[in-house]
């Protein structure tokens, strides 16, 4: 281990200072896509989610996730390689891999989803705490590059705070907290909870490097949850997935960058895909990636939605260009040639919402958040329900209270 290893604020000033970061997605933060990403205003990137122990043994795994241009200096960095890990040895076998080819190694305490529950990491481990401990601090004591930690929160903030200060001690340089309890997945995802993260930065060492991650749906949801919170920079996982441009804080008033038509991010993504043959990943990963990108597309033109169903890792360049990407800057462009597209192209601001933020109108040809329906109701409509009945049980409360003063002061004044 080098005796000059940076310290988190260190490492923080040394790559930047970066406020905006892509963050760590299984199968989804690939080499091509974080590429991208930065073109699009991502001033930090995580990998993927690394199985440690598979990484550390399988030399196929290895080839399946890794190449020689991932961390490259000209291409990805900088860069924060994360693993899975139960194990301390595996953990660090599989860190020392790569620590040439990364600012930082993360350990990955967040994944909620069920693959995590049955191979016990990620959230999982939340409850075992001598076991992160040991796993932070063995990467810590062994490694050329620092440590870092990504976390989701308890019901209980004083527990969670006393969770997050055992992460630091055992080593992390930085810490990202995830606002959400690890039962918010899927249908039940919900809106992250930035009380809990502020009250964490705000009872936490001042010179701890602070990253907040959810609801962050359109740029300017980038300083305004830097502006509550109080955080060093903010992480976007899904938000980024469905529009690259959620990043473009710099250039908000310019939809081409913010809100960048599907055809064109779609060609730019698939010509960094051909760029970059070793990366097996980001080759692995553009189906998925091209359906979420499209998603506001597709249903007015199903034909293309069902040639990109055909298609899988094996199919040529050629086809996915002449069957998805041509035909889809066919579409667009003819919409863009339509003599009221000055009309229809705007993108429209709603009333703010009662979490701060407002809601927007965006034409289907642009990149735009997904809100995933349950029983029929999108999240934006399910979450602003549920806010409205919160707001009015504490007006209801409120009134109580009130009158409950009056009545008290009046049995005073009687005595």
């Amino acid at each position: 281990m080098t005796a000059t290893k940076l310290n988190g604020r260190q490492l923080f000033q040394k790559i930047g200072k970066p406020t905006r970061i892509l963050a760590p997605m299984v199968d989804q933060s690939e080499l091509a896509w974080r590429i991208l990403s930065r073109k699009y205003g991502a001033t930090l990137a995580y990998t993927p989610m690394l199985h440690a122990k598979l990484f550390a043994t399988s030399e196929k795994y290895r080839r399946d996730n890794w190449c020689s241009l991932d961390g490259d200096a000209t291409l990805d960095r900088p860069l924060i390689v994360q693993f899975c890990a139960n194990d301390p040895e595996y953990l660090l076998s599989a860190a020392k891999l790569v620590q040439g080819q990364c600012d930082a190694v993360d350990l990955n305490l967040g994944c909620p989803q069920g693959i995590a529950r049955k191979g016990h990491y990620g959230s999982f481990l939340m409850e075992e705490w001598d076991l992160i401990h040991k796993l932070i601090k063995t990467l810590h004591d062994n490694l050329d590059v620092p440590v870092t930690a990504k976390i989701r929160v308890f019901p209980d903030r004083e527990k969670t705070l006393e969770y997050a200060k055992m992460v630091l001690d055992a080593g992390a340089q930085f810490l990202c907290v995830h606002g959400r309890l690890r039962e918010q997945k899927g249908q039940k995802t919900g809106l992250a909870d930035w009380e809990i993260i502020k009250y964490l930065r705000d009872n936490l060492p001042d010179d701890t490097v602070f990253f907040a991650n959810g609801n962050v749906l359109y740029p300017e949801d980038i300083e305004r949850c830097q502006t509550a919170i109080g955080c060093d920079a903010v992480m976007s996982a899904e938000g980024n997935l469905y529009n690259p441009g959620v990043f473009n804080v710099d250039t908000i008033e310019d939809k081409e960058k913010t809100f960048p038509r599907v055809d064109k991010l779609l060609r730019e993504y698939f010509e960094i895909v051909k760029s970059i043959p070793e990366s097996k990943a980001s080759r692995i990963a553009m189906k998925s990636h091209f359906f979420k990108v499209l998603r506001p597309f597709l249903p007015h033109h199903t034909d293309i939605r069902s040639e990109i169903a055909k298609m899988n890792a094996k199919t040529s360049f050629e086809e996915w260009e002449s069957q998805v990407v041509t035909p889809v800057e066919k579409v667009v462009g003819d919409i863009f040639a339509q003599s009221d597209i000055e009309e229809k192209d705007k993108i429209i601001d709603g009333k703010e919402q009662l979490w701060g933020g407002h809601y927007k109108t965006i034409p289907y040809w642009r990149c735009q958040p997904y809100f995933r329906p349950v029983d029929g109701v999108t999240g934006d409509q399910r979450v602003t329900k549920k806010l409205e009945t919160e707001k009015g049980e504490k007006k209801r409360k409120a009134q109580e209270d009130v009158k409950d003063g009056v009545e008290t002061a009046s049995k005073i004044q009687h005595i």
